[in-house]
């Protein structure tokens, strides 16, 4: 199993809720197994950098790589890309 966890921070807080939305979108990507977007509940009292997160599970780096070039996935990156700030990704097999 791939895990593929996107965290992110927004240039304004008021645009959280629309790159949440738009995250959302992906989640009917085929490939994808468990698909979750939320909020940072930055409860850490030393990082609260991050925003939104986005968690979530493939069954392979194919299915991973499908979901990458998939145009729904673009469709998202144009409207989320220009609200963000800082994008980090982490992918790892379990």
């Amino acid at each position: 199993m791939i895990r593929h966890i996107v965290l992110f921070s927004t240039k304004d807080p008021g645009n959280a809720a629309t790159i949440k939305e738009e995250l959302e979108k992906m989640a009917a990507i085929p490939g994808v197994q468990r698909f979750d977007v939320a909020y940072n509940t930055k409860r850490d009292r030393f990082s609260k950098e991050i925003d939104v997160v986005l968690y979530s599970e493939f069954a392979t780096w194919s299915d991973l790589d499908a979901y990458q070039t998939h145009p729904a996935y673009h469709q998202a990156t144009e409207i989320v890309r220009p609200l963000r700030d800082q994008r980090i990704v982490v992918d790892y097999e379990v």
